[in-house]
């Protein structure tokens, strides 16, 4: 079985975002990083080179393979942020699939909304996938 990729690194979080190009892109990721990090009262962490995790959690397959996850994410890609959240979850104007939604900017979507997807997703993977 071939090995995942998106693995915790030891690249700044901080040096990562300031480092958005576009003003508004680069607030709005400060904004939901705060929103992640009062959700989950973890420091963040860099998966792979794009994504900010906060968390983490023993994410167990039904076949049985088991892997360090982050229990909520966020990355700012090319024309939107993706949202990573526990499957199912929806809020706003967004795009996205199972367990992601993309948001093209946070005044597309109701803020305390927000909140309530972030607190029930991190709330959600706890009781699926116990901390790792």
């Amino acid at each position: 079985m071939a090995e995942i990729k998106t693995k915790a690194t030891k690249a700044s979080v901080t040096d990562f975002l300031n480092a958005i190009k576009d003003q508004q892109v680069r607030k709005d990721c400060w904004t939901i990083a705060g929103m992640m990090r009062k959700a989950t009262k973890a420091q963040p962490k860099m998966w792979g080179p794009s994504i900010v995790g906060y968390g983490s959690c023993t994410y167990r397959y039904s076949n049985g393979r088991e892997m360090e996850w982050m229990l909520i994410a966020f990355s700012p890609r090319k024309q939107y942020i993706s949202v990573y959240t526990y499957p199912g979850l929806k809020v706003g104007k967004h795009s996205g699939g199972v367990s992601c939604i993309n948001i093209k900017r946070l005044s597309d979507i109701h803020l305390p909304t927000l909140k309530k997807l972030i607190d029930g997703s991190v709330a959600g993977m706890r009781k699926a996938h116990p901390p790792a």
